[in-house]
């Protein structure tokens, strides 16, 4: 494959008169060589290189190929967010998503979301809306999956402590109100995540990461 080319930005001087610096260039140029006839690789990304944001691995390939790859090594969890409000954080746990190889992505509600925050890994993503929660654990008890809520709220226990089922739905509220009581009602438990400053609670985005990654300390297979 061939190396990233040289970048061809204008080097960017430091407001404090620094040593200017480079702007890095994203993916790689046109492919060098022969091109591949494997069915995977898109033609224009070979003829007009590919900056998408994608590991290695995935250079060059269509975004059909990416998904169906992904969907053959997917993690066995899913993750489910409340959509009631348009909720921005949607965007940023489908990317976190995808980064852990969720099997799935679930949307609670609204079927509009923002999809801003995703970067487009959405593409790559099964992304499924259900109209309320009792058809989210509805769907989650005919695949096998326990529904696990998110949420720092009385009786929770400390997500540090637990050992999350390896198949499962990671379920997470909107920023603000969290999850609704139906939600809560519908897990078979419920953690939060141990806090030690002032603030009530932490960026949803940033907690759906955080149980992701504490979901993949006990499961996720390299």
């Amino acid at each position: 494959m061939a190396a990233d080319p040289p970048s061809q930005d204008a080097a960017i001087p430091d407001a404090a008169g620094s040593p200017p610096f480079e702007a890095p260039v994203v993916g790689v140029g046109p492919w060098q060589g022969p091109w591949p006839d494997d069915p995977f690789y898109d033609q224009a990304l070979l003829a007009e290189g590919d900056r998408r944001n994608v590991v290695d691995r995935y250079r060059y390939w269509t975004n059909t190929a990416i998904r169906a790859d992904l969907d053959s090594r997917a993690h066995p969890f899913h993750v489910a967010v409340e959509n009631w409000e348009h909720d921005f954080n949607i965007g940023a746990i489908v990317r976190t998503a995808n980064a852990f190889a969720a099997a799935g992505v679930h949307i609670v509600g609204r079927r509009r979301w923002n999809r801003r925050g995703a970067m487009v890994t959405d593409r790559y993503l099964n992304v499924v809306g259900h109209p309320n929660v009792g058809a989210l654990a509805d769907w989650a008890a005919a695949n096998g999956l326990a529904l696990v809520a998110i949420d720092n709220v009385p009786g929770a226990l400390p997500l540090e402590d637990a050992r999350l089922p390896e198949k499962c739905v990671l379920l997470f509220g909107q920023e603000g109100p969290g999850l609704t009581a139906a939600a809560l009602g519908a897990a078979s438990a419920v953690y939060e995540i141990t806090q030690y400053g002032s603030t009530r609670s932490i960026n949803a985005g940033a907690a759906a990461a955080i149980a992701m990654y504490h979901w993949a300390l006990a499961h996720a297979r390299t």
